[in-house]
């Protein structure tokens, strides 16, 4: 027979732990709240690093236009 444990009651709880705990729970409970989110949004944060292009993308733009500019003089 299926066990009837409220997974869903248990993910709303954790859910509000860690998003508001820190504020409504004594501090000795809340900073495992806020530790707890600030190691969720660095390890989200590390997983999408800021991207920069290894090439310049606007630099052969920039060499046909002066190539044009010094033909034209």
């Amino acid at each position: 027979m299926r066990s009837k444990f409220p997974f869903g009651l248990v993910l709303l709880f954790g859910v509000l732990f860690i998003g508001f705990g820190d504020r409504i729970l004594p501090s000795a409970i809340g900073q495992y709240s806020l530790q707890t989110r600030s190691v969720i949004d660095n390890t989200l944060i590390g997983l999408f690093p800021s991207w920069r292009p290894k090439t310049n993308p606007h630099k052969r733009t920039r060499d046909a236009i002066d190539r044009i500019e010094k033909q034209s003089k």
